[in-house]
């Protein structure tokens, strides 16, 4: 089980939810549409904001809130 990451406690507009690739808890990631395979850790549970794109991230999706 995953603990719930940052993203969802700021309520994030492109946050997408646990993914379990193999349908089981060995594989779960947090994801989003910035970071399909997975909220790099920094951001997830870490003190980045993600109000800015991460130097080798491959798109400029950002935090957003639900309105």
């Amino acid at each position: 089980m995953i603990y719930p990451p940052n993203c969802l406690k700021r309520k994030c507009i492109h946050f997408l939810g646990v993914i379990q690739p193999d349908g089981t808890e060995l594989s779960e990631t947090v994801n989003c549409r910035a970071f399909l395979q997975g909220i790099p850790g920094i951001i997830a549970y870490g003190e980045n904001e993600h109000t800015k794109p991460l130097p080798d991230q491959e798109n400029d999706i950002v935090y957003e809130p639900i309105e």
